[in-house]
């Protein structure tokens, strides 16, 4: 399917992207996928060259079992790279539970529920604390000032007014960089091996 959009060009950018997403969401429809979590257009965009030589051969020469293998390639890999973060995000809520749960004393319970709105909504203000938590904005500017002690949160605007934070060790899970066990960072390609 990615082959086809990319081949008929229907759109003017996007056409790999949209082929690669109606891909994920076929697998998901047909329930082959609980949820359109593969990403292949990391993989594809890695490996750039190869990707567009598979298309090409499809194109002029008709080699489709090369272009399956390689797109399997992806799949499996992108498939095993999910499973990972998937996994570093367990370990790092648990690590987290576990540090508000030895700091926090009797905001534990509130703290526990701003962590686990961190993991659909990273980035919050006093405000967003303030009403998860239902307490005063006084209380929710401690629990978030503790939060950015324990490294939880980190201020993101450099304001002292109107500030916003965002949940970096979550977030640094999704990028190029991630971290080999809490507090520690590899590259990507470290890990590609």
């Amino acid at each position: 399917m990615a082959y086809a959009v990319e081949t008929i060009h229907p759109f003017l950018d996007g056409n790999g992207r949209v082929g690669r997403l109606l891909i994920t969401f076929l697998l998901t429809e047909r329930g082959v996928l609980q949820k359109p979590v593969l990403y292949l257009s990391h993989f594809f965009k890695r490996h750039r060259q190869a990707y567009y030589e598979h298309l090409q051969g499809v194109r002029h020469q008709g080699e489709w079992e090369a272009w399956l293998a390689f797109f399997l390639r992806g799949v499996i890999k992108v498939a095993g790279e999910a499973a990972e973060t998937a996994r570093r995000v367990l370990e790092l809520r648990e690590a987290h539970r576990t540090a508000i749960t030895g700091n926090f004393g009797r905001a534990a319970g509130n703290g526990h529920m701003v962590l686990e709105s961190l993991f659909d909504r990273p980035i919050v203000t006093v405000h967003d604390v303030q009403r998860i938590t239902g307490t005063t904005y006084s209380a929710a500017n401690s629990l978030v000032a503790r939060m950015v002690r324990l490294g939880i949160l980190d201020e993101m605007t450099g304001f002292a007014r109107n500030r916003r934070f965002h949940y970096s060790p979550y977030i640094a899970l999704f990028s190029d960089e991630l971290p080999d066990k809490i507090g520690e960072r590899t590259t990507a390609s470290d890990t590609a091996s």
